[in-house]
């Protein structure tokens, strides 16, 4: 439970200020003033202890808002509810500014009743408050529009509104896969798992269920309880196994363990549909082979090797790989087979850029690196080599079997709607060590 809410401009002036409970006082707002904004050193934890008054706080250019509380509160639900506070004004008036903030006063206190209640969150979702509260206020409602309103505030679909009409239904589903990898010089994986997200667009009609099914065998690894669905046998398709997932709140998650498949009624726009997470048979795009020979004390030699180990078909792209340098670096003589690489001293790396690769290709970097002669004895820690890339397919293996969408009051079938599916592998933390 929240306190008072109070959003500052960077001189320490309030421009918002909204007290929820009797236990904060004006004081507060001074004392976040002197104590943070003003003060000697940069405060650097988002999270103030003053006069047994916690202070939370998130900046965003010039404007800092802090959440004041004298409970013992989750710190992790208040700077969510914060952030959301950000989403909706920015859904409404744009940047953040303190100027944007003292032209739509009147607006964010009026937000600001609705999302917080006697210091309790309430409904934050920027497609439900654009209902009823407008630039201009509050309108007048017919009574259609008030049972409307009244529906979405306290009925089971708050994230969608009746009565959307397209002229023609479209349904676009983007899989953005993560690739995290630690991997010996010798070529043995150490650490390796996959985070992504199913994002999707709707431009549907009506109120439409949808129905999306992934891979035939899926094994859900959730608190020591494994449940699996089909015989890998029989099925004949490679097996996926999930170790934590989240849904959106739209999916009904009893038919989800059930009958595997995800079905939901589609928030409007874009939404982020499921996050899941996977470590075991994930396919690495790309193997960096390190060669390092240290030549005396003022010549090293590094050979880099990379491999891509997707279907020859496909082409990865934004491909970087940035190999160390030690810091006593005088000069690097460079040889690269595709792409183009360069000395960087600010980061002490070698930066090597390719715009494309085939799949099943090798290619080579090789440097000459000059030392500077130094009396210290510390031998080089030899950072890992690091990489970047794009690949159009999803390294875990995850798949959409099928995307379809049932309406009942207007006249469309599945048929009549289009469907775009896309896969991307992007790398997160890629690492070799050398």
């Amino acid at each position: 439970m929240i306190g008072g809410l109070f959003v500052y401009n960077h001189k320490g002036e309030v421009l918002i200020s909204r007290v929820y409970r009797d236990d904060i006082g004006r004081n507060a707002v001074d004392a976040f003033r002197v104590n943070v904004i003003h003060a000697r050193q940069q405060v650097r934890s988002p999270v103030t202890n003053i006069a047994r008054t916690s202070f939370f706080h998130i900046k965003r250019a010039n404007i800092w808002m802090a959440a004041v509380t004298k409970q013992n509160v989750n710190a992790a639900m208040v700077f969510e509810f914060m952030l959301k506070v950000i989403d909706v004004m920015q859904s409404y008036f744009g940047k953040i500014s303190e100027e944007n903030i003292k032209n739509n006063f009147v607006l964010i206190y009026e937000l600001l009743d609705e999302i917080l209640d006697f210091g309790y969150p309430q409904n934050t979702d920027t497609g439900v408050l654009k209902t009823f509260i407008t630039q201009q206020g509050i309108k007048s409602q017919t009574k259609e529009e008030q049972a409307q309103i009244t529906s979405q505030v306290t009925g089971q679909i708050g994230w969608r509104r009746e009565g959307i009409k397209y002229r023609r239904n479209e349904l676009f589903l983007d899989v953005l896969e993560y690739v995290n990898l630690l991997m010996s010089p010798q070529g043995q994986v150490l650490s390796a798992h996959v985070a992504g997200k199913v994002v999707m667009k709707s431009y549907l009609s009506g109120m439409p269920e949808c129905k999306f099914g992934i891979n035939d065998k899926i094994v859900m690894e959730a608190k020591g309880k494994g449940m699996t669905t089909e015989d890998p046998a029989r099925s004949g398709k490679p097996v996926v196994v999930i170790d934590d997932c989240q849904f959106h709140q739209c999916v009904k998650l009893s038919k989800f363990e059930t009958e595997h498949s995800i079905s939901f009624i589609p928030p409007d726009g874009e939404f982020e549909l499921m996050r899941y997470r996977t470590t075991k048979d994930i396919s690495l795009p790309f193997r960096v082979i390190p060669l390092v020979r240290e030549v005396g004390r003022t010549k090293m030699e590094v050979k880099v090797v990379l491999k891509s180990n997707f279907k020859q078909s496909l082409l990865g792209q934004k491909i970087e790989v940035k190999i160390p340098t030690p810091l006593n670096t005088s000069g690097v003589q460079l040889i690269c087979l595709k792409g183009k690489a360069k000395y960087k001293a600010s980061e002490n790396a070698i930066v090597w850029k390719i715009k494309r690769m085939a799949g099943l290709k090798e290619t080579q970097l090789s440097a000459e690196i000059e030392l500077l002669e130094t009396d210290t004895k510390k031998k080089w820690t030899r950072p890992p080599i690091s990489m970047n890339f794009e690949v159009p397919f999803a390294p875990s293996g995850f798949k959409v079997r099928y995307l379809k969408v049932f309406e009942s009051k207007l006249n469309y079938s599945d048929h009549d709607v289009i469907k775009w599916v896309r896969y991307i592998g992007r790398s997160g933390l890629y690492e070799t060590r050398c």
